[in-house]
């Protein structure tokens, strides 16, 4: 599965993810993935991915089959808060590797657009784990439901607002906070709330 370390070229699942990029079929309706990370910690250079959580969207309506959850193993690990380790009581059974982890993330988005919250953080970390597998950085376009806030009310770009506070302005149910996948479908439905009053297409 690893071969490309060996070597070898790129790996398979690498040249089928940039492959997307490059014969996009017309009229096809774009394709959002909200997409969630819990870590370890906010250091992109020390702290790590613990979980993944996606959900698609398509023309306006979020597509229930259209989900990924991944849980990555953590071998290495320290200092961790309460919910870090009630993840990890949970569903270390189902953890993966880290490398695994990517190949079915970038095998799950392919060339969607990307939405999340404060998305920065998690992009660069997802860039640091395919930079430990030797690999180049993410090509999707990402947009993140701050900066779309922030262009709804005219605000400026450091003022932020937590998912929590987003959730409050909306009223979006906040139930089963803090598992990325539970944050990707709240982000989902903050997404597209705002995509209607930015009137986008």
């Amino acid at each position: 599965m690893l071969d490309w370390l060996t070597g070898k070229g790129d790996p398979t699942f690498w040249k089928a993810y940039l492959e997307h990029f490059e014969k996009e079929a017309p009229n096809t309706p774009t394709r959002y993935v909200i997409f969630d990370c819990e870590r370890t910690g906010l250091d992109w250079k020390q702290d790590v991915i613990l979980s993944i959580g996606c959900v698609g969207v398509t023309n306006d309506q979020i597509e229930i089959g259209d989900f990924l959850e991944v849980f990555i193993k953590q071998e290495n690990r320290i200092q961790q808060n309460e919910a870090v380790e009630k993840l990890f009581k949970a569903d270390s059974t189902e953890a993966v590797t880290e490398a695994e982890a990517m190949m079915h993330f970038l095998g799950h988005i392919k060339n969607a657009t990307l939405i999340g919250h404060n998305t920065n953080l998690d992009i660069e970390m997802m860039n640091q784990a395919l930079k430990r597998m030797n690999l180049g950085k993410i090509k999707n376009n990402v947009l993140d439901i701050n900066v779309m806030y922030q262009r709804f009310k005219n605000l400026p770009e450091d003022q932020h607002h937590t998912l929590d506070e987003l959730c409050d302005l909306f009223k979006v149910k906040k139930s089963h906070r803090h598992t990325a996948s539970n944050d990707a479908y709240i982000t989902a439905l903050l997404f597209l709330k705002l995509k209607r009053k930015l009137k986008m297409k």
